[in-house]
């Protein structure tokens, strides 16, 4: 393993920054109110303006009226921002040398099941003794993915999918032999 990837000093603050990043990009930011002017409702002024004893009014969408618009509501919009490329491959770095200091950074050399079975899955991580993990294969390993899919505390993810937040959320890292040249090679280019 490459000391360029696997062995780059630990900075809790780049880390932080790119888990922020990853999570606000994720947000939907779907929450919406209707203002004045969508709210169902006549355009007509509801009585005349002098000589009722009442107060003045001019429409029955009014944000005072029951009924009425939303003042400053919540409206779709995107919370997602970006950080450099740089940071973000440096907070990978960093993530994969964090599973590696502690030794929870676990390579094999294959992981290939017979058939679809979670009961298989749930044996094989028994018989390792790893109870929580992110599972990083090369390529689609469908029978892996479905067999993992249904078991708590695991997660199957192809090289491509690896990222800073997946890898800090699960005790464990396992990576499958070519993963290993493949990130190398993606945070190395």
């Amino acid at each position: 393993m490459n000391d360029a990837v696997f062995g780059v000093e630990v900075n809790p603050h780049i880390l932080h920054d790119v888990v922020r990043m990853q999570l606000a990009n994720r947000r939907s930011g779907n929450a919406c109110t209707k203002t004045r002017t969508e709210v169902a409702g006549s355009g007509r002024k509801p009585w005349k303006q002098k000589g009722t004893g009442r107060a003045r009014s001019g429409s029955r969408r009014s944000p005072l009226w029951r009924g009425g618009g939303v003042v400053f509501g919540p409206k779709p919009r995107d919370y997602g921002y970006k950080l450099p490329k740089k940071v973000r491959r440096l907070g990978l770095k960093m993530a994969l040398s964090a599973r590696l200091n502690e030794a929870h950074l676990i390579v094999l050399d294959d992981f290939q099941l017979e058939e679809i079975k979670t009961k298989s899955f749930v044996t094989v991580m028994d018989t390792l003794k790893i109870d929580n993990a992110l599972i990083v294969t090369a390529g689609d390993n469908d029978t892996l993915l479905r067999s993992a899919r249904n078991v708590v505390g695991y997660k199957v993810l192809p090289t491509g999918g690896l990222n800073v937040y997946d890898i800090l959320n699960f005790k464990h890292l396992v990576l499958l032999q070519p993963c290993v040249g493949e990130l190398e090679k993606r945070l190395l280019s």
